[in-house]
């Protein structure tokens, strides 16, 4: 039986009973056992525990000798294009998306951003963990290199021909998780009025739990598009890789 925080496509439970930096790190050196040759993508959202959990699985990597490309407070996606981007051999979003406030994850992927799930290695890095009684090591050979978003930010434009986009007016919603960040960023590339709401990121979620797939969320950004007469508004989770759309 894989341990409780292992489901059959990610890794999420409650911080610390299911899921803590002592996991964590016996994580990283699973999953490091398991990859091939090459640096380890790691980034996480904005709970007030991913970056605890993401420094102890990039010392369970690094204790193999993995390098670790730290890409910082992201989106899941950002995780996933940069493991293909730079070639690493694998990838780990710390993230616990919509999940309630004392819950935690980690989203995993090998070379070229394939998913590691129940059928791919997940539960096979669940009974190593389970299996791992060993203290923890002081870090070997492997590096931290911390790397930026800007070849993110030309991907996400490449999708679309700026030229043609109409000057509109949108409301953005970021729930105070990562997506806000990407969205300042973007800005000065598109023609377009932005109207931030929630947008600073933040780990004890004053706003709610960013998941606009509730209707009992709807209502700021729904409120917001009407009170600016806006063409649009786009309401995100918190590792925003789904969004709910307002028009």
């Amino acid at each position: 039986m894989p341990l409780p925080a292992f489901k059959a496509y990610d890794i999420r439970g409650r911080v610390p009973e299911e899921l803590n930096e002592d996991l964590a790190r016996k994580i990283g050196k699973a999953l490091s056992a398991r990859l091939g040759d090459g640096p380890v993508v790691l980034g996480h959202d904005v709970r007030l525990t991913s970056q605890g959990l993401q420094d102890a699985l990039a010392a369970g990597l690094r204790g193999e000798g993995r390098e670790v490309i730290d890409i910082g407070l992201c989106g899941t996606e950002e995780v996933y294009f940069q493991t293909d981007h730079l070639g690493a051999a694998g990838g780990v979003m710390v993230t616990a998306s919509h999940n309630p406030m004392d819950y935690n994850g980690m989203k995993l992927v090998k070379q070229q951003a394939r998913p590691i799930s129940s059928d791919t290695g997940l539960f096979a890095i669940s009974d190593a963990v389970a299996a791992d009684t060993a203290a923890a090591q002081a870090p070997r050979a492997g590096q931290v290199e911390r790397h930026d978003k800007s070849a993110y930010i030309a991907h996400l434009l490449s999708y679309v021909d700026v030229a043609t986009l109409k000057p509109l007016k949108l409301v953005v919603n970021a729930g105070n998780g990562g997506a806000g960040a990407i969205v300042d960023l973007l800005a000065p590339h598109l023609p377009l009025e932005f109207v931030r709401i929630c947008h600073e990121p933040d780990g004890s979620f004053p706003n709610g739990i960013p998941n606009p797939l509730l209707p009992e969320n709807r209502a700021a950004t729904a409120d917001a598009v009407r009170a600016h007469g806006a063409d649009f508004g786009i309401a995100w989770d918190g590792d925003f890789d789904r969004c709910f759309f307002f028009d």
